[in-house]
């Protein structure tokens, strides 16, 4: 399998069960139902993992607001921004291996910052992820097309 470094892992979250609050993580565990310990897990394998990019916070930030990282969501932060990657492309992540499944939409919740946030992060919110081979990230993880 050929693969081109594109980037890589800058921050790892997760959400709990009974809370909306994000979890900084230093290792994501997937397998193909998702991320393991998060409250989606196995919910629907089509978004199991949201990869954002720094390219959205920065976005933001040109308009003078600032985010959080794991504002968005994300289970992956990266330096690289996959938001024109098509529907099928794969992504190696430390040992595993994701299939971008579709373009994240946004949610209600991105207006309790700012109400423009959902305007401007229209279609720059993240990709939405199934996992193709099970596998465990880490901060710092290089990211690959392949």
């Amino acid at each position: 399998m050929s693969a081109n470094k594109v980037g890589k892992v800058l921050r790892l979250f997760t959400s709990k069960s009974g809370t909306s609050e994000r979890f900084l993580e230093q290792k994501l565990l997937l397998d193909t139902n998702g991320v393991l310990d998060d409250k989606f897990y196995s919910k629907n394998i089509e978004r199991s993992v949201l990869i954002a990019s720094t390219a959205s916070y920065d976005l933001v930030s040109t308009y003078g607001i600032e985010m959080p990282f794991g504002y968005l969501g994300e289970n992956i932060l990266l330096d690289y921004n996959p938001y024109a990657l098509e529907v099928g492309t794969k992504l190696k992540i430390g040992s595993a291996i994701l299939e971008i499944s579709q373009h994240c939409t946004i949610c209600n919740h991105l207006t309790t910052i700012d109400v423009k946030i959902p305007t401007l992060l229209k279609n720059d919110r993240g990709v939405f992820a199934k996992v193709v081979q099970d596998g465990k990230i880490n901060n710092e993880d290089k990211v690959y097309l392949v």
